[in-house]
């Protein structure tokens, strides 16, 4: 099939079903597309066609994946996806547009990533309704995403003046006089991001804000439900300036993606998602350095001193936002005894208040699941739960790809809905007797992501952040609770290095030194 150069803005997009973009509409490139692809959907003459971008040109392949709104299952747009060809093309790409990207000045690679920053701004309404349409977002959470978005780039940009090093004495042994070493991170060369479907804008900048940031070329494989936000991105980037030779954007299967994982051209891969497939590709990665931040099951403890109006309204919040579908969502509550049932009852309170429902509506706090198959599985676990003794306060109930929100009582640590992650609005409460025993209980899954504890007493602070096998201690919050500049990550099953702009270069580059000898053997 063709492929065309991307020289602007103008091939951003143009939303042919669903809400209308309010302004200024961006002109999209449509193809028609007659022959049936591997997948067996078609070109939808009234859909807006994406093509993958490999080295900086969108390529329209034929194979094409209908993305369709998980609220009411309608078409929403088609997308190309880059077969094995492709993918090697895009690595091959990247490896040569490197050499473009390692001689960026810090200046350069600041002022690429503010200028998308300032195209992510101005595009934000269009960016927020795509986020809606493609991921079941409710349009106030996406546009929270979008500003996240733009905050990651922003920071990445800032980043990007402050890779420096340090002086280290290297004369600390006789015969070594004089002598001094100087260190620099360097960029490591090709990265591949992998972003999941939860988090389709706000993910993908946390991968190419830190690439850009440290000089790297980057290929960016998207959710296979959620391509077209990190497609516009891919765009913006090229148009802000970045080396197009080192950008490729690949939608595609994730079997097909695993030849980007062993394509020992691939210097770092940057994985956000399950925790089957994210182990699962590290084993496959052979040498190339791998960041891991996979899922979990958050717990938050509330213990009797808590305030717990303000507890509850954080849990709701945390439990029920984007319909769950967050690696560090509330899904285990563990409350002391002398207060439990005020906090379910607060909680369930809060959960009834909640609306469900179409997400383009503004009142909507709650939006549909990504797929129905999501919702069997989470209400699966509802009702192995119950069977088992736990008791449905509220919810445990689904409308198509709409789950209510679900609150779960009597809930212990032998159930699949304490140990395993839920990844939907449910909210499970259990109890305790001392906090040794909450925190023994946080601790009780495989998973090591995120904790949020409810306590006025700063000795079971110190203590929580000691014992707690977790990469973050929210202290009174919940465990959802990020800003994108924090260093993010978790221990245990829930992954390996640390997202955060900062934190992330750390992980793209590498640490080198150079030795100096003064006198260098003159008399």
């Amino acid at each position: 099939m063709g492929q065309q150069s991307i020289k602007s803005p103008s091939f951003l997009l143009g939303c042919a079903t669903g809400p209308q973009p309010t302004g200024k509409t961006i002109n999209a490139a449509r193809t028609k597309i007659s022959s049936m692809d591997s997948t067996g959907d078609r070109q939808d003459p009234g859909l807006t066609g994406h093509g993958c971008i490999v080295g900086g040109e969108e390529r329209f392949t034929g194979d094409i994946r209908t993305v369709r709104f998980p609220f009411t299952g309608e078409p929403f747009a088609c997308v190309h996806q880059a077969r094995e060809k492709d993918l090697d093309d895009a690595v091959a790409s990247a490896a040569r547009g490197f050499s473009a990207t390692r001689e960026l000045s810090g200046a350069e690679r600041y002022r690429i990533l503010m200028a998308l920053s300032d195209l992510v701004r101005k595009e934000s309404e269009n960016l927020a309704r795509v986020l809606v349409m493609e991921g079941g977002k409710t349009i106030t959470f996406a546009r929270s995403e979008v500003q996240r978005a733009i905050e990651t780039l922003r920071v990445s940009a800032e980043e990007a003046k402050r890779l420096g090093g340090e002086v280290i004495p290297l004369d600390w042994t006789p015969g070594n006089e004089k002598r001094f070493g100087i260190t620099r991170r360097m960029p490591l060369g090709v990265v591949v991001g992998i972003v999941p479907f939860n988090f389709p804008l706000n993910l993908a900048c946390h991968k190419i804000g830190p690439a850009v940031a440290s000089g790297n070329a980057v290929v960016l494989k998207p959710a296979t439900a959620t391509p077209v936000s990190a497609l516009m991105l891919g765009k913006m980037l090229l148009s802000a300036g970045f080396p197009a030779p080192a950008l490729s954007v690949v939608p595609c299967p994730g079997g097909r993606a695993e030849r980007l994982v062993q394509d020992d051209r691939v210097s770092f891969i940057s994985f956000t998602g399950s925790a089957e497939v994210g182990w699962a590709l590290r084993l496959k990665a052979g040498r190339k350095r791998v960041s891991l931040e996979l899922g979990g099951s958050a717990p938050v403890i509330v213990h009797e001193d808590a305030d717990i109006a303000f507890a509850a309204s954080r849990i709701v919040q945390g439990g029920f936002s984007n319909a769950g579908q967050v690696c560090i969502s509330v899904q285990r509550v563990l409350v002391h005894e002398a207060v439990h049932d005020q906090v379910c009852r607060e909680v369930c309170r809060g959960a009834k208040r909640l609306v469900t429902g179409d997400p383009r509506r503004g009142e909507t706090t709650v939006g549909p699941m990504i797929s129905r198959e999501a919702v069997e599985k989470a209400l699966g676990m509802v009702r192995e739960a119950q069977a088992q003794g736990a008791q449905v306060v509220t919810g445990g109930r689904a409308d198509g790809t709409l789950m209510y929100p679900t609150v779960v009582s009597g809930v212990t640590p032998g159930m699949r809905l304490f140990r395993e992650e839920v990844f939907a609005p449910v909210v499970a409460i259990c109890s305790y007797r001392d906090f040794s025993e909450a925190l023994s209980l946080a601790n009780a899954t495989p998973y090591g992501l995120q904790m949020g504890l409810f306590t006025r007493d700063i000795n079971r602070i110190l203590e929580a952040f000691a014992e707690g096998e977790f990469g973050g201690v929210m202290v009174n919050d919940v465990p959802t609770f990020r800003v994108d500049h924090m260093p993010y990550g978790g221990e245990k099953a829930s992954g390996l290095g640390r997202e955060g702009p900062r934190y992330a270069i750390e992980e793209m580059t590498v640490l080198r030194l150079l030795s100096f000898n003064p006198e260098g053997g003159s008399r």
